[in-house]
């Protein structure tokens, strides 16, 4: 069997930025273990798989160790894929996944929106494991429906860090963000999933959903620019509405082409 597949930088202002994610168009699903092991062997933070579902388009999202329930870049990238490469001509399009029905955008200067759901951190206590793992003592500590989100003082603290990975894959999530104000954004981040087989995640629309409800708070605004500081760098546009994260960015085309199976 022969099937397409597609990668895309997601949240990247430039070629090489953002987080590659694979985009696998298929006609019907595939085995949960097939999906899988095609993850794997891409080897990329996320592949996502699609399938037509009447005028909308189911989404499940593979890391190259397990399946997740929400993941942002993969779904930015799928859209861009099915606005620039497939033929699909309207300018919405409703994914429906694990978490949802999800509704993607496309606006001006091929600017596409993501909207999720909001998912607010619950402040949480720390026995030292994940000062610890960083090597710094955060200001607070929340837990999310996914992850833990600490608080650092500044970007510089952010910048710096190296976390311990071992003692990060310890944690009793799927992974961590790490967050503080920005010097030229809003707020900034970075993500760390060695639980899901990613030490460090280039850009992650899911962690964002847990911290733009933080800083809107925290900051008083609504709308808020974000910048993920990995080494690719991820840039990301957000607005805070009621119970849902939209948030919007670039996505780039790096490879089309064919894979056996």
């Amino acid at each position: 069997m022969r099937l397409k597949v597609y990668v895309a930088n997601a949240f990247a202002e430039t070629r090489f930025g953002g987080n590659p994610a694979a985009v696998v168009p298929l006609g019907e699903w595939l085995t949960d273990n097939l999906m899988q092991q095609i993850a794997a062997q891409n080897n990329l933070s996320e592949t996502a798989f699609i399938v037509p579902k009447n005028e909308d388009f189911e989404i499940r999202w593979f890391t190259p160790g397990v399946e997740v329930a929400l993941c942002g870049h993969a779904t930015l990238a799928s859209a861009h894929i099915l606005f620039n490469h497939m033929g699909y001509t309207q300018k919405k399009i409703i994914f429906h996944s694990k978490s949802g029905p999800l509704e993607v955008t496309k606006g001006e200067e091929e600017k596409i929106t993501l909207d999720f759901p909001a998912k607010k951190p619950e402040e949480a206590k720390d026995d030292g494991h994940i000062a610890k793992a960083l090597g710094v003592k955060p200001i607070f500590i929340f837990n999310s429906a996914f992850d833990y989100m600490v608080v650092l003082q500044d970007q510089s603290q952010i910048e710096a860090l190296k976390p311990d990975m071992g003692m990060v894959k310890q944690l009793s999530a799927r992974g961590l963000i790490v967050t503080a104000k920005g010097d030229e954004a809003d707020f900034v981040s970075r993500c760390f999933y060695p639980q899901s087989g990613i030490d460090e995640d280039p850009v992650t629309g899911s962690a964002h959903v847990v911290m733009v409800p933080y800083w809107a708070a925290i900051l008083g605004k609504k709308k808020l620019s974000a910048i993920q500081l990995s080494a690719r760098r991820g840039y990301l546009d957000c607005e805070l509405k009621g119970d849902r994260v939209l948030m919007s960015g670039h996505a780039h085309t790096y490879m089309e082409g064919d894979f056996y199976i």
